[in-house]
């Protein structure tokens, strides 16, 4: 199979020029990450091939193609997209990834908590955004994106960051048109303070009965309103958690079962297990890929 690669017309010659600055050559297959931010992840990925098996995260997925075609299967179909064209995949949707064409593939991707997107619209009082149409091309937001994304390696102003989360709330918001409803009522106190223990407490078992001691909520009645503020449950927000401890402390070199142990998993083979569900990958792939290793052609293994 081959593909045209091709810009939307509404991709300008802004973020074309924007993409070839972009589009440093690197050697084999790999996974750049920039310092964090609270909340937002950013990463550059280059690979040939299959690269992710199917997973799912617990945030939005948003990002531009900066070369060749990457492709995945999303809500029932193959997906594809070409340099410039803009990505978003909602929180605790599956997903796989990888080349479309014997040429390879890069792209830079954010990952973004979706409760600094709600929070962007609460004086509009709707629910989080869903974009139907997880490709696109859009050239303003492409601009947006490509700005939090030019520099992987300096850190993000707060500043910036409050100006970029407001551009990109707005964008997502345009995008879903019509799916786009008005919530109820969240608790959001609760909710929050149920994120704050969990994030507290991420590396040990919390229980029900102490989320309901910390909001003053039965745990039916917080486990909905925790999904309408974060997009996942309050399980799974704990568990993603400890796998973002996880990859930092593999970032730091610290050996795979010294991190089972420091982040509440019962040994290496139960992080391996959580963490490939999440990510696509075992933690030793993409400790490989991370720190630019021999080539890696597909995970499927």
């Amino acid at each position: 199979m081959r593909f045209e690669v091709a810009l939307s017309e509404d991709v300008n010659s802004t973020v074309f020029a924007g993409l070839e600055h972009l589009c440093a050559p690197v050697a084999g297959d790999g996974i750049l990450t920039a310092p964090a931010f609270p909340g937002i992840e950013r990463i550059e990925a280059q690979f040939s091939g299959n690269a992710f098996e199917p997973h799912r995260h617990d945030t939005y997925a948003i990002g531009v193609t900066l070369k060749g075609v990457q492709t995945f299967s999303y809500r029932g179909e193959r997906r594809f997209s070409m340099p410039g064209q803009v990505i978003v995949l909602h929180p605790d949707e599956e997903h796989d990834g990888g080349a479309g064409t014997e040429d390879g593939l890069q792209y830079r991707m954010l990952y973004i908590e979706p409760a600094l997107v709600a929070d962007c619209l609460e004086m509009e009082k709707v629910g989080l955004p869903f974009v139907d149409e997880p490709v696109f091309g859009d050239a303003a937001l492409a601009g947006v994106l490509l700005g939090a994304l030019a520099d992987l390696d300096g850190e993000l102003d707060g500043l910036f960051v409050d100006d970029f989360l407001t551009d990109v709330a707005g964008g997502l918001v345009r995008h879903a048109g019509a799916s786009v409803r008005p919530i109820g009522k969240i608790a959001w106190r609760q909710a929050r303070r149920a994120r704050d223990y969990l994030e507290a407490h991420a590396t040990r078992a919390v229980h029900s009965s102490e989320l309901e001691t910390v909001t003053g909520l039965d745990r039916f009645t917080l486990s909905r309103h925790f999904r309408a503020a974060f997009a996942t449950s309050p399980h799974r927000y704990l568990l993603m958690r400890r796998l973002q401890q996880a990859k930092a402390l593999i970032i730091a070199g610290e050996k795979l079962p010294e991190v089972a142990f420091a982040t509440g998993f019962a040994d290496q083979s139960h992080l391996n297990r959580h963490f490939k569900k999440a990510y696509g990958m075992t933690p030793g792939q993409w400790a490989s890929l991370r720190r630019g290793s021999s080539p890696v052609r597909s995970f499927a293994q």
